[in-house]
C-alpha cells in the first residue's frame, strides 16, 4: 500500500476538491530531469558559440554561461504557465504545479516560486527547500509558500478506463440540443444555480481529473432535484441543462 498525503480545497462551487500532494522523492526526480535539460540547452548554446566564433560567439557564450540562472527561471516559468503546470520532469513523474485554490498557475506566481528557487535551490544544495517540504502541512517549499502554489500528483488513468469514460460521457457540447423546456428545475435554488454557473465558467481552467470530479459531485447533488431529464446524461451536460433551463424560466 502506498501512503499518499492529501489536501482538501473548498471551491467557490461549494465542493471540496481533494488533491494528492507530491512528495520529496518525486519532486527531486523531476528536478533532476529538468536540470539535465537546462544544462543541455546551455551546452547547445556553448556549442553554437564555438561554431560562430568571433564577437558573436563570445556574446552567445557569455549569455549561456552568465545567464544560466535566468535560463533556468525562464525554462520553469514557460513550462509551468504554457504546459498546465508541468515541466518535462514533472510530466515524467506525474506532477503538476497549481495554485493553492486548485486553479492553474499564472505567470506571476510561477515567476515568484522560481526566482526563490535560485536562493533555496542549488546555491544551498536544496537544504531550505527540503526542510520546508518536510515541515509544511502541504509539502510546500519556500517558493511555494511565497507564490501560493502546490505541487500535486496526477497519476495517469488506465487506458481501458479512459476508453470507457469517453463512451459513457460524450462531449458537453451536446447540451444545446437538449430539450430543457421539459425539465422541472424549480427545486434548484439560486445558490445552487450560482455554483453551477461558476463551475461552467471556470471548468476549462481545472485539471481534467479535478474537472470531472467537480462535475460529478455537483451533478450527483443536484440531479435528484431535476424532473424530466433524460436518463444517463453526462455530468457536465446535466449541469449545462440545469443552467439553460433556469435561464429560460427567468
Amino acid at each position: 500500500m502506498q501512503y499518499e498525503e492529501r489536501t482538501r480545497i473548498a471551491t467557490p462551487e461549494g465542493v471540496e476538491l481533494e488533491l494528492v500532494l507530491a512528495g520529496l522523492a518525486s519532486r527531486f526526480m523531476a528536478e533532476i530531469v529538468d536540470a539535465v535539460l537546462i544544462l543541455l540547452i546551455v551546452g547547445g548554446l556553448i556549442a553554437v558559440a564555438a561554431l560562430a566564433g568571433g564577437t558573436a560567439g563570445l556574446v552567445i557564450f557569455s549569455v549561456a554561461v552568465g545567464g544560466l540562472m535566468l535560463i533556468s527561471v525562464l525554462f520553469h516559468v514557460a513550462f509551468e504557465v504554457l504546459a498546465a503546470g508541468r515541466t518535462p520532469g514533472k510530466r515524467m513523474n506525474g506532477l503538476r504545479v497549481v495554485m493553492d485554490g486548485g486553479e492553474p498557475v499564472g505567470v506571476r506566481a510561477s515567476a515568484v516560486r522560481n526566482l526563490l528557487r535560485l536562493l533555496e535551490g542549488p546555491p544551498l544544495f536544496y537544504a531550505p527547500a527540503i526542510v520546508a517540504i518536510l515541515a509544511t502541512r502541504r509539502n510546500q517549499r519556500l517558493g511555494d509558500l511565497a507564490a501560493g502554489t502546490l505541487v500535486v500528483r496526477e497519476p495517469p488513468a488506465p487506458r481501458h478506463r479512459r476508453r470507457k469514460r469517453r463512451r459513457a460521457e460524450p462531449a458537453a457540447a451536446l447540451a444545446p440540443g437538449l430539450r430543457v423546456a421539459e425539465w422541472d428545475v424549480s427545486a434548484i435554488t439560486q445558490e445552487e444555480l450560482a455554483a453551477v454557473r461558476s463551475f461552467l465558467s471556470r471548468r476549462d481552467s481545472f485539471a481534467p481529473a479535478a474537472r470531472r470530479g467537480l462535475a460529478r459531485e455537483l451533478a450527483a447533488r443536484l440531479g435528484e432535484k431535476v424532473a424530466g431529464q433524460p436518463p444517463g446524461l453526462p455530468a457536465e451536460t446535466l449541469l449545462e441543462g440545469i443552467a439553460a433551463a433556469k435561464s429560460a424560466r427567468s
